[in-house]
């Protein structure tokens, strides 16, 4: 029986034993890494100047300023759970899933503010917890 080299192994997308990321998990902690400072970028307009967005009568309806905070924090969440996945940290899975579903909410809050925004970073964390929580059948365990 001829052995399958590690090469092959990693050239169709599976983790090994020695711990290299597997594509999925790239591209979510790259991922979070990018929306991470989009958010943050977001929040410090938010902050700056109070009329940059508007919206009408609406249940979550917080000042500005304060949805600039969220983002910011949120935004940061995002970056330090990204840099623990890409770095491959035991804790950087489910802290991606945990922010990016944070994120899910607050983007799903933050609609009528700014739909064109909001949505498709929506369908960005839909992506991350999707690569970051789907079970990897060939590998002998969920993550």
């Amino acid at each position: 029986m001829a052995a399958v080299p590690n090469e092959t192994r990693r050239a169709h997308g599976g983790s090994d034993s020695s711990g290299r990321l597997s594509g999925a998990s790239l591209f979510a902690g790259s991922v979070m890494m990018l929306s991470g400072p989009l958010s943050i970028l977001m929040g410090a307009s938010g902050i700056a100047t109070d009329n940059l967005f508007a919206a009408s009568q609406y249940a979550y309806r917080f000042n500005l300023t304060a949805w600039g905070w969220i983002h910011i924090v949120v935004g940061l969440a995002l970056v330090i759970a990204g840099l623990g996945v890409v770095s491959n940290r035991s804790w950087g899975r489910g802290a991606g899933a945990a922010a990016a579903g944070i994120s899910l909410i607050t983007q799903f809050m933050f609609v009528p503010y700014y739909p064109l925004w909001a949505i498709p970073v929506m369908t960005l964390d839909l992506l991350i917890i999707f690569a970051l929580t789907r079970f990897h059948a060939g590998s002998g365990n969920g993550w």
